[in-house]
């Protein structure tokens, strides 16, 4: 057992011990740090950790307890009332898929306990074999710091794939000794034994948009109501049509909405006037517009993070961008941040139900065929090689692996295949090259799509990408007081949304069609009428070319070239000369990422390299 001073600095985190006296140990490395602690129903530990009081409900009946930490709606009365019901574990069930909000759902039940997080992963479950039991929690470098672990020096060569979205790969925990929870199981402490059990399987995609668009407004209403009840001032993003369509419910709850868009350099993004246009026609929203030269440029905060994080950043190179909004909003007064992160993945969706759909609806598929062949300008024989082959997951991943190092795909690649074909940055070593390749084979023949065809694989595999993202966003904004909320990400969310027919949710004829049907009479008409999306790729080149000197000090001594990841100096004389254009942007975020990390761990004191 070591240092663990460095969780004192974390607005929230939990470890949940089995009903054993064997996890006295854990519990003993634990108390120092704690602040609260809830107990089993025997009276031994059951859950030790720092939370907000608002944070967590809990519920007991007889020899069953049951907590929820996190945003939701759900009472003590209603949770001691499934505590009575409840015989065993899996007759959690029923809550888990009754729960507006997002938690952790977390029992005890005749001493066995189920810890769970949400299917997207933006709560994550993490487990080990503490002193001889099995401990679960929400951070992954908690449970290395009870391990006394290092850096999994393979695993953390992952994190430097573009993008960093490979299931089920991408998203280990990078600490030896500590395991993830598939965001579809949860976890059952048992005595000295550990187990995962499935209980969340997608929703077949049938349900046309007449009956969906309802079904999605009932549910994001749900998880919007869910975080502002009860409060008088909460803070929202508002840019594109997802966060209008969240600042528009919260507007209609009652609660005062103070809302920011963030103005960019582009002369071409529209966010600001699309915002000052929503605001005049609700009449009830503060708005602040943020202007573009107050906006930070990309790479403009490469300083190591001050808070620690239990994995790479991938958004290390543009963190102070969406923090000073929240910045802004808890000066405000607001202790709650709504997001439209997550909208993309679910609304927009993927093309690649076209795979399937070329088979179930020739005639659809044709038809929308066409039309996303014009928008992106895909080549005709790229487009009908991808829609011919039948390859499965497993042989798709070993094509990954085979061509880790190959050029990128261009911007024109078809979007049929099972997923994007991620690739190493060329100052990868040798041996990061060969790790990566040796780890996606090893993963290859034994893993499954997430979902029903390619298309539904491709964005639950890009919910799972971003949310944690946004997981990250949340354990830095609540270092500054402000909770963040992405109700796009809540479960019974994302099961309306993917219930629905593709064909009708991803067309190339309506942008994002559903959650237009569904914010009729909510959003003004006017914004729901928007079929643009800003970015901020534009700022890119202009930060790296002004904090170019920022960059090669973040690579000067690089701990990443200490772990013989990649070729420092090589990345250094690329970052020194003109910019070529074929340079890999998102790798060099994903490499920054990677670099800022380490550096973090020195600064927070937490394991890092010496146990590596």
């Amino acid at each position: 057992m070591v240092r663990l001073s460095w969780l004192g600095r974390l607005p929230f985190w939990f470890v949940a011990l089995p009903d054993d006296e064997a996890a006295g140990l854990a519990c003993a490395a634990l108390r120092a740090q704690a602040t609260r602690q809830l107990a089993h129903p025997s009276g031994r530990p059951w859950l030790l950790g720092h939370w907000p009081e608002d944070m967590v409900t809990s519920g007991q009946a007889g020899s069953v307890a049951i907590a929820l930490l996190g945003q939701h709606a759900a009472t003590a009365d209603q949770l001691a009332g499934a505590a009575g019901r409840a015989r065993a574990v899996s007759d959690l069930d029923r809550l888990a898929t009754s729960l507006a909000g997002s938690s952790h759902l977390i029992a005890s039940v005749d001493g066995r306990v189920r810890v769970q997080g949400t299917v997207t992963g933006v709560r994550r479950v993490f487990h080990a074999q503490v002193g001889g039991v099995p401990v679960a929690a929400d951070r992954a470098d908690l449970l290395g710091g009870l391990l006394d672990a290092g850096v999994d020096e393979q695993r953390l060569a992952l994190h430097l794939l573009e993008p960093h979205i490979l299931y089920p790969l991408a998203g280990q925990p990078v600490w030896q000794g500590v395991d993830d929870l598939a965001t579809d199981h949860y976890l059952v402490l048992d005595g000295v034994r550990r187990r995962s059990v499935r209980w969340w399987s997608p929703p077949e995609p049938l349900m046309p948009m007449a009956q969906g668009a309802p079904a999605l407004r009932e549910a994001l209403s749900a998880a919007v109501d869910a975080r502002v009840r009860e409060r008088e001032l909460v803070s929202c993003d508002l840019g594109g049509v997802d966060s209008t369509s969240v600042c528009c419910l919260a507007a209609r709850k009652g609660v005062k909405v103070v809302a920011y868009t963030a103005a960019t350099r582009d002369p071409l993004a529209d966010d600001v006037a699309w915002a000052r246009r929503t605001v005049a026609a609700l009449d009830t929203v503060e708005h602040h517009v943020i202007p573009a030269e107050e906006v930070p440029l990309i790479f403009g905060s490469l300083q190591p993070l001050t808070d620690p994080l239990d994995e790479p950043f991938t958004a290390a190179a543009e963190r102070e961008r969406w923090l000073g909004i929240a910045r802004r909003a808890g000066a405000r007064g607001s202790r709650l941040h709504l997001t439209g992160f997550g909208g993309d993945e679910l609304l927009y969706g993927s093309v690649a139900h076209l795979h399937v759909l070329a088979k179930t609806s020739p005639r659809v598929a044709a038809h929308h065929l066409r039309g996303f062949a014009a928008k992106y300008r895909w080549p005709r024989g790229r487009l009908l090689r991808q829609l011919s082959d039948r390859s499965s997951y497993p042989r798709w991943l070993d094509r990954v692996a085979d061509n880790l190092t190959e050029p990128k795909p261009p911007l024109n690649e078809p979007l049929l295949d099972w997923g994007f074909s991620p690739r190493l940055p060329p100052w990868a070593t040798p041996a990061a090259v060969r790790s990566v390749a040796d780890q996606i084979r090893a993963e290859a023949p034994r893993a499954e799509p997430l979902g029903h065809g390619r298309g539904q694989h491709r964005e639950l595999e890009a919910m799972r990408f971003v949310s944690r993202l946004t997981r990250q966003y949340g354990q830095l904004a609540a270092g500054i007081g402000v909770a963040m909320a992405a109700p796009y990400y809540d479960d019974r969310v994302v099961e309306a949304g993917l219930a629905v027919r593709p064909e009708e949710r991803v067309t190339p004829w309506r942008y994002k069609p559903l959650i237009v049907e569904a914010m009729r009479g909510i959003v003004p008409d006017e914004s729901l009428a928007r079929e643009t999306k800003a970015n901020g790729s534009g700022d890119e080149e202009p930060g790296l070319r002004r904090h170019r000197a920022e960059l090669l000090a973040l690579f000067e001594n690089s701990r990443l070239a200490r772990l013989g990841l990649i070729d420092a100096g090589s990345l250094r004389h690329l970052l020194s000369g003109p910019l070529p254009p074929s340079l890999q942007f998102g790798a060099l975020d994903q490499t920054v990422a990677c670099e800022a990390w380490l550096r973090s761990l020195e600064q927070a004191d937490v394991p890092s390299l010496e146990r590596a």
